[in-house]
């Protein structure tokens, strides 16, 4: 569909092209694109979602939106409204600049105009970063405001969210004291504030410098643990997946550890949790960890029972575990035996997932005595 008319809506436009969809499908992150643009994002070796950044399913799946395609090509057929009219973001900036002085609706309202523009608008983000507006977005995810102040809590934090979309952003949000703030929403956070909190850091996590920034940032690390622990479910699934994302840098995986992670991501994963399958299976490749994990009996059973029942993704990171555990320690190996997993494995050698064929061949030659290295 070869036409970029402005009167049709955003959301019939591919993210990535900024074209009309002719063939829309959906990723495993949720969000739609147009099939040629994230087929060529995907072919030159990206793993993430274009918007979140963050994982998606491996292998790909690109699922058709049907109804999509069908509300683009019916549109086709009728008369156009007369475009929508957006607000000013310069307009909207200098109210939040303004935001000491301006009532608590008029702050709002700007930070619910700009998450809406800078969702999918990567000039209005540009546009919000020069212009000085971080600290008066900083400022409001704090605030005291007795009436007002979980909703601008929310409201700033889901718009720091957009703001890390954008690679370019992540260190210098950062570097603009927006830790500070996250990390207290995250410990006393009211409403979704502790969600979207996790959300952000592992938006920013994803620049591989932040990763230690962000480990090393007093009680980051111990307030996504709590947040595992005593969050609902949202809550806990997004501060697993920050926890994931952290530990991909070695240091933080003992922070997690020192921080009592492992009891408390074996609860989770015991609730069926499966990111917390994938988080053990990074706090496994450190001493510390492998450690915690053999004095908890509880453990393998839960292991076993993803290898069993887990999707693919959470059965290559138990069979990760599992063979890490087992290189570690004799007992383990021999306890895994006795629980018929040698037999588990060879029948995931015909696993549709590669990851999880050469997983379950690596953990079988643990298992005949072959030592992974640790």
């Amino acid at each position: 569909m070869a036409t970029t008319s402005t009167q049709f809506p955003d959301d019939f436009r591919c993210p990535i092209s900024l074209e009309i969809m002719f063939d829309p499908v959906i990723l495993s992150s949720g969000h739609t694109f147009d099939r040629s643009s994230i087929q060529r994002w995907i072919d030159s070796g990206h793993r993430t979602c274009p918007i979140t950044k963050l994982p998606i399913s491996d292998p790909v799946s690109l699922i058709p939106n049907h109804a999509l395609r069908s509300l683009i090509s019916n549109y086709t057929l009728v008369s156009f409204p007369k475009p929508l009219s957006y607000p000013d973001p310069q307009s909207l900036i200098k109210t939040l600049i303004a935001s000491s002085s301006s009532p608590l609706d008029s702050k709002l309202n700007s930070l619910d105009q700009l998450s809406k523009l800078s969702k999918r608008d990567s000039a209005v983000r540009r546009k919000l970063t020069e212009s000085g507006a971080i600290s008066a977005v900083l400022n409001c995810v704090n605030s005291d405001d007795d009436t007002g102040g979980t909703r601008l809590q929310e409201k700033s934090l889901h718009l720091l969210l957009n703001l890390s979309l954008d690679d370019d952003n992540k260190v210098g949000l950062v570097a603009e004291g927006v830790l500070g703030k996250v990390v207290a929403a995250l410990q006393r956070g009211a409403g979704d504030s502790r969600a979207v909190a996790a959300t952000v850091l592992t938006s920013l996590a994803v620049v591989e410098v932040n990763k230690a920034t962000i480990g090393a940032y007093p009680d980051a690390i111990l307030g996504l643990i709590s947040l595992l622990w005593s969050g609902n479910c949202r809550e806990r699934k997004e501060a697993a997946t920050a926890l994931y994302t952290l530990c991909s840098f070695p240091d933080n995986r003992v922070r997690a550890v020192e921080n009592r992670a492992v009891p408390i991501l074996i609860q989770n994963a015991n609730l069926g949790l499966e990111r917390a399958v994938e988080v053990l299976g990074l706090l496994a490749k450190c001493k510390e960890g492998r450690q915690e994990m053999i004095k908890f009996g509880g453990l393998l059973d839960v292991l076993i029972k993803f290898l069993k029942n887990g999707s693919s993704r959470a059965v290559q990171y138990a069979l990760l575990t599992i063979s890490l555990l087992c290189s570690y320690s004799e007992r383990i190996r021999v306890l895994v035996v006795r629980e018929g997993v040698f037999e588990i494995c060879v029948g995931l050698l015909e696993d549709d997932n590669e990851k999880v064929r050469r997983n379950a061949n690596s953990l079988i030659q643990v298992l005949q005595g072959k030592r992974l290295s640790l």
